[in-house]
């Protein structure tokens, strides 16, 4: 069995929309119906709801934890019109982000690890797992997961989808995309701050 991997060698917000057609493509082949998407601001999760119109596809949007930030980036009047689009978006703990709860480091070792390929593979675990813990999506149900750096989406992958109760059910099928020389920690936070507003 062959699979085509795009590589982007840039960080553009034309990814974006390759992303979505990629995800598009695949979902439709494979059948699946639901799309797990992080979205800082929103921004990123309105640019989806409009792409995915009439495509049969329902969007699961996570935005950040509230308490993650000062202030909370994603616009609370954006909820209701991807709602009414027929979508949900989930707040919930992001898993990787509670570093020193119960004094252990762990879910911070984890995250570094899988930056290791990008941030948003990282983020797509991590937000597939919220949504089966939302109960947005069930134990082993197929979705594809959307992320990406410092703002717009720039990473898919097709995971069978887990709880975090039950972490080793969580799979990676397919990865569609991902940038082709990822940022580590330090230098996505570099970038980030030279950057007007997230997505």
């Amino acid at each position: 069995m062959e699979r085509t991997i795009v590589y982007f060698e840039d960080m553009r917000a034309e990814n974006t929309d390759t992303t979505f057609r990629l995800v598009e493509e695949r979902g439709r082949t494979l059948g699946i119906k639901k799309v797990v998407l992080a979205s800082t601001t929103g921004a990123t999760a309105m640019k989806a709801v409009e792409f995915f119109k009439g495509k049969g596809i329902k969007l699961i949007v996570i935005p950040h934890q509230f308490g993650f930030r000062e202030t909370h980036a994603f616009r609370q009047e954006l909820v209701q019109p991807i709602k009414e689009a027929g979508h949900e978006v989930h707040v919930g703990t992001m898993l990787f982000h509670t570093e020193n709860l119960y004094e252990s480091n762990v879910p911070t070792l984890m995250a570094n690890l899988l930056r290791c390929f990008c941030q948003g593979i990282k983020v797509c675990f991590e937000i597939t797992l919220m949504a089966t813990d939302g109960g947005l999506v069930t134990i082993g149900e197929k979705v594809i997961a959307i992320a990406g750096t410092g703002r717009g989406a720039d990473t898919a992958l097709v995971m069978q989808a887990s709880s975090s109760r039950n972490l080793k059910k969580l799979r990676v099928n397919e990865i569609l995309c991902k940038p082709l020389n990822p940022l580590n920690v330090e230098e996505l936070r570099e970038w980030e701050k030279k950057l007007p507003g997230k997505t």
